[in-house]
């Protein structure tokens, strides 16, 4: 139903190669993907590869993602990236979840958007959207990622797990969001365990929506 409901669910972070959907991912933490789509096509036009932006003036770097906030750790974190990435892999993304959780920065969840958007290897990516909905909907009790990670999987077969992660963040930003989700114009509402937490009237519903539409 998710997915009938959300057909062009994709990673709505923009990128054209493994390398460039790591350093946006690790750079949307903490920020929302339209500011970090924003400063994209300046941060790669002048830094389009790990060598280069190994090499990058840290000022500059800064400049270009300070937009973003916590620029100066973020910019830290690209530095060493790039850096362990020209040295330990000649300048290429790793396509494994053991190597990639080594980088500077990098956690499971972005280990897991890059395998399964650059690389197509099934990932489940728990952030604060999928962990809220896989609770929400009674999928499992757990806080912590990696257990809601294990659990989920253990749900799903492997083939689903990519988007299985874009249809529920696609649903998390667009109508169960954290606060006030819009339980009146949610397509799987009748199947809900946590129906009645956000607005059930269609048209307070709406509202919701269209006010606060995807994060």
């Amino acid at each position: 139903m998710l997915a009938e409901t959300y057909p062009d669910a994709r990673c709505e972070l923009d990128f054209d190669n493994p390398f460039q959907l790591l350093v946006v991912t690790v750079l949307s933490a903490q920020t929302t993907d339209r500011r970090v789509n924003a400063v994209r096509p300046t941060l790669f036009a002048a830094y389009p590869t790990p060598a280069a932006m190994a090499a990058a003036d840290r000022a500059h770097l800064e400049q270009i993602v300070g937009p973003l906030g916590f620029f100066r750790a973020k910019t830290e974190s690209l530095l060493k990236l790039s850096a362990a990435l020209v040295e330990r892999y000649d300048g290429q993304v790793p396509p494994r979840l053991v190597d990639l959780v080594t980088l500077p920065g990098v956690g499971r969840k972005t280990a897991n958007v890059v395998l399964g958007d650059a690389f197509g290897v099934p990932g489940i990516t728990v952030d604060t959207h999928f962990g809220r909905l896989a609770r929400r909907f009674g999928w499992t009790e757990e806080t912590d990622p990696v257990k809601v990670e294990h659990a989920i999987g253990a749900l799903f077969p492997k083939r689903d797990w990519v988007m299985l992660n874009h249809h529920l963040i696609w649903h998390g930003r667009r109508r169960c969001h954290a606060k006030k989700p819009a339980c009146g114009a949610c397509p799987i509402a009748r199947l809900c365990p946590s129906y009645g937490e956000g607005p059930t009237d269609p048209v307070a519903a709406a509202a919701l929506v269209k006010t606060q539409g995807p994060a």
